[in-house]
């Protein structure tokens, strides 16, 4: 395959360390952050919503979304976690003992909580003529998938979403889902202005309600 695997990776300066902790706003690590993380449950009557091309599973209803660019994109909000800690609390200020991993199990990884729970693999940047050939491609593929109705919608608003994406395209991270197909959906991350916690967005009209 012609894509770079690269997992988990999504950048952010104050993140660069693998093993550091997420810091609320007084610089302390939350202790809830510090917590084992296990991918949710899947429970009665859950919904997967898949990529509509490849099966592919890329999110969940676990993960609330908001409907943004005339219900083109969803927008989801993910989270920095520590996948494989234990909480150690040793009674100290991590500032004052001027090690900020203590309390954080050797083996311990930070992951983004939807890129593990859905194993996303990350591809390398596009630029805008490859990002457009590739929106052209997808709404080829995609279009005849759809009812009559959400076709009529779908031409009338994808071009106002691409322009929104295309208005970001140096700050998003691309991800395809598992089996890195060709014609699959993209999911992008960025970073909204001061936050830590990357933003993931959807094609909405390309993913596929599963109830399981």
């Amino acid at each position: 395959p012609r894509y770079k695997l690269c997992v988990f990776s999504l950048r952010h300066p104050s993140l660069a360390l693998k093993r550091r902790p997420l810091l609320s706003s007084t610089g302390f690590a939350h202790r809830s952050s510090l917590l084992p993380f296990s991918p949710p449950r899947r429970r009665a009557k859950m919904l997967l919503y898949q990529d509509l091309l490849t099966g592919d599973e890329l999110l969940s209803d676990s993960f609330p979304y908001k409907e943004i660019e005339n219900g083109m994109l969803w927008e989801v909000e993910g989270k920095w976690v520590v996948k494989g800690a234990v909480d150690v609390d040793i009674g100290a200020n991590p500032s004052a003992e001027g090690d900020e991993d203590e309390g954080v199990d050797d083996q311990a990884v930070k992951v983004v909580d939807i890129v593990d729970t859905f194993r996303l693999q990350e591809q390398p940047s596009f630029d805008k003529k490859q990002f457009v050939g590739f929106v052209k491609r997808y709404i080829k593929n995609l279009t005849p998938k759809l009812d009559a109705e959400k076709q009529e919608t779908f031409k009338k608003h994808i071009e106002g979403a691409t322009k929104f994406l295309l208005s970001k395209l140096k700050d998003l991270q691309f991800f395809v889902g598992e089996s890195m197909h060709d014609d699959g959906s993209l999911v992008f991350a960025f970073y909204k202005d001061g936050a830590s916690e990357p933003t993931f967005l959807y094609f909405a009209y390309g993913l596929k309600e599963v109830k399981c």
